[in-house]
């Protein structure tokens, strides 16, 4: 029978909500009539979710566990289920449950509506710190500032996909992932539907400080060339600064002024241009180290059991 909805899950230490993301999702799918699949993608979890998922994979057939050879990242995890997923439209929610699975029926309405890619804007963010509140925000605004796609702001992963579309996002096998802005990338008919985001059912957040910084630089790696220009521009500044300080430095020099003696003048100049050149090449090493990543052409996620029908 041809599968009208995939809706992917990637799980990493989700024991506690899985249970309970299975109901609502059922819930929700049953109620639209149509054929729909859940493929649960195990991200190499060490709490008990992988055997967790075998057991509502062979109590519903409509669970599909794809389990990884161990932790790949949630970027993989996504890309996985975009390459297992059957049906003609999409969905990619969180299984933290913070992405209502009720919602999905409305990003369904727009879909039918002719829309190929359908986001869900974050318009309320319920039991999150005012820092992760802020750090969010300010993530969003900055990638859609300087990165060459617009990538909508307050989306996160939770979004319907056309089949035309996921079969588009296959074909882009690059390793630093960012799915939003890989799908705002490909272009197609696009929509947001506003939602108020809940709090985390159980567990915690696989998405700490740290992870939102590695994600941000991947974002802007990926779609961005603004930091090796911000390199350049200092080096100009640089120079600039330089060739305007010679004649200066003489005449003051000429004329008596004790203002440049000494060596602490050199050393700041020395410290500061060499703080330049250093800021330079860590940002030329990012781009350098992603091309090495490319290079060696290794797979993105190694799978130990899926379903054999793809």
């Amino acid at each position: 029978m041809k599968t009208t909805y995939s809706i992917i899950a990637p799980i990493y230490n989700e024991i506690d909500n899985l249970p309970e993301l299975h109901r609502r999702v059922k819930e929700v799918m049953d109620s639209s009539g149509e054929s729909w699949e859940l493929i649960l993608v195990d991200d190499g979890s060490t709490d008990g979710s992988t055997e967790k998922i075998r057991e509502l994979a062979e109590a519903d057939k409509t669970v599909r566990p794809v389990i990884f050879a161990r932790n790949f990242g949630h970027q993989p995890a996504i890309t996985a289920g975009w390459d297992y997923a059957r049906g003609d439209a999409v969905i990619i929610i969180d299984a933290d449950l913070q992405d209502p699975p009720e919602v999905m029926l409305e990003l369904a309405k727009k879909w039918k509506e002719g829309y190929e890619v359908v986001y869900a804007v974050r318009a309320e963010r319920e039991g999150e710190s005012w820092f992760k509140k802020f750090t969010a925000a300010a993530f969003y605004r900055l990638i859609y500032s300087i990165t060459d796609v617009k990538i909508p702001v307050d989306t996160g992963d939770f979004r319907l996909m056309d089949r035309k579309v996921v079969n588009v996002l296959k074909q882009m096998k690059e390793r630093h992932r960012f799915p939003r802005g890989m799908s705002a990338w490909v272009g197609f008919r696009q929509i947001g539907v506003e939602y108020k985001r809940a709090a985390r059912v159980a567990g915690v957040t696989k998405y700490p400080f740290s992870k939102m910084i590695k994600l941000a630089l991947n974002a802007i790696t990926s779609f961005s060339y603004f930091p090796l220009q911000v390199a350049t521009f200092f080096g100009f500044v640089s120079a600039g600064v330089a060739i305007l300080a010679i004649p200066v430095v003489i005449y003051m020099r000429i004329m008596g002024s004790g203002a440049f003696t000494g060596q602490a003048t050199t050393l700041i100049a020395v410290l500061f241009l060499g703080g330049v050149q250093l800021i330079s090449l860590g940002i030329l090493g990012e781009y350098i180290g992603r091309l090495y990543d490319e290079a060696k052409g290794r797979p993105l996620y190694i799978v130990r059991d899926a379903p054999e029908e793809q």
